[in-house]
């Protein structure tokens, strides 16, 4: 499908690579929503050590072959998609910038891959399956009361959604030092500190006022007017019998999120999964945990080679995705650079840095000699990295 028939929008003219988005956004979001972005848990060192363990997996270029023509086309969970990545759920995304939602919808369609619809999307699950066109995933925790959750599952099923996303490495929210610091709450409390914070940030400031003000939409559109949208809300009671409901009550595709262990992978898989995202949470959870890249490949080798694993976290370039891929993964979600993006400049920002990450991956695919991207695999990365590691 031509993009321009679809979504008419010109990439940013001011970034060049993942970094000048984040460099830009840091100074043109309130510090407050910038921190809520970029930041992560505990001592907030995790998100950079995702990045610094995928940036250490070095590929090995491959010369006289012809790479021409090169397919990035992937069929995952029987559905074909144009490139091997989502957009991973977000929640309060137009936090980030105003209609931030509508933004990753319309890029979904023009790219053809699925974006993510957070639980605490600022736009309701059956709008965002609208403008997508039907091109989203539904993300979930599980609350206290579970019966929000399930009438998500049936709000779902009646719009359209064919996979969905169970969350299960929150069972506590970690503390984030930076959202603590600057005053970040749900909803927003305006002391002097943030009100100096939004002054001096007055195109954010204005464009999310005369927007209206972001609210957890599928918390608002609840048939139980007494559910409310709670931050830190207690999730510790989600346990495998958990699972096992929601397995039951959703005939779609069961995605679960947020697996390190090999040993959980193997269990999730026998009560049912159609498919395990490994990730840390982007270290927003236990700051002290591995980095997600290196649970992958032990995951891999423990739950078989057929069964789909999707990565994130730590993925700021197309060569990390296939790393990502090289290394076991089936599928890739993008975070971070999405909302530095839009943050740096909106609509052109997000298409920017998707238009960067498809070109950097169109060309490692090439030059480590291969032409379809299903044929990826750890061959193509230096052998020095398997000497210095167990795999």
């Amino acid at each position: 499908m031509n993009q321009s028939m679809v979504y008419n929008v010109k990439p940013s003219k001011k970034i060049f690579s993942i970094d000048d988005a984040r460099n830009f956004a840091k100074k043109r979001l309130p510090k407050l929503i910038f921190d809520f972005v970029d930041g992560g848990s505990g001592d907030e060192k995790l998100s950079e050590i995702n990045h610094k363990a995928l940036d250490k997996i070095r590929l090995e270029p491959k010369v006289l072959r012809n790479v021409e023509k090169r397919s990035l086309k992937k069929n995952f969970l029987e559905i074909e998609y144009n490139y091997p990545f989502g957009f991973a759920p977000m929640g309060m995304c137009n936090l980030t910038w105003p209609k931030a939602d509508r933004m990753l919808a319309k890029e979904s369609i023009c790219n053809n891959v699925p974006t993510c619809v957070s639980m605490a999307s600022t736009t309701s699950l059956e709008r965002m399956y609208e403008i997508s066109q039907g091109h989203s995933w539904l993300q979930l925790y599980v609350f206290q009361d579970e019966s929000f959750v399930l009438e998500l599952l049936e709000r779902a099923k009646k719009t359209g959604y064919k996979v969905a996303i169970l969350t299960v490495d929150v069972p506590i929210l970690s503390r984030r030092a930076s959202d603590d610091r600057n005053g970040f709450t749900m909803p927003f409390k305006i002391g002097p500190k943030q009100f100096f914070d939004f002054a001096t940030h007055p195109t954010w400031s204005l464009s999310t006022l005369f927007s209206g003000i972001p609210k957890p939409m599928n918390y608002v559109t609840s048939k139980n007017e007494n559910i409310i949208f709670k931050r830190k809300d207690n999730r510790g009671k989600t346990d495998w019998e958990t699972l096992k409901r929601i397995r039951d009550a959703w005939s779609g595709k069961l995605i679960v999120k947020g697996v390190m262990s090999p040993e959980d992978a193997i269990k999730i898989k026998n009560e049912g999964a159609d498919a395990i995202q490994v990730s840390n949470h982007g270290g927003r959870q236990l700051d002290s945990a591995t980095a997600s890249i290196d649970a992958l490949p032990r995951i891999r080798e423990n739950i078989g080679d057929n069964f789909p694993l999707i990565f994130d976290s730590g993925i700021r370039s197309g060569s990390d995705i296939l790393r990502a891929l090289a290394l076991g993964a089936d599928f890739t979600m993008i975070g971070r650079p999405l909302m530095y993006g839009m943050g740096a400049d909106g609509a052109k920002g997000l298409n920017k840095i998707i238009e960067i990450i498809k070109e950097e991956l169109s060309t490692s695919l090439g030059l480590v000699g291969l032409t379809d991207i299903n044929e990826v695999n750890k061959e193509v990365i230096s052998n020095k990295y398997f000497q210095n590691t167990n795999y």
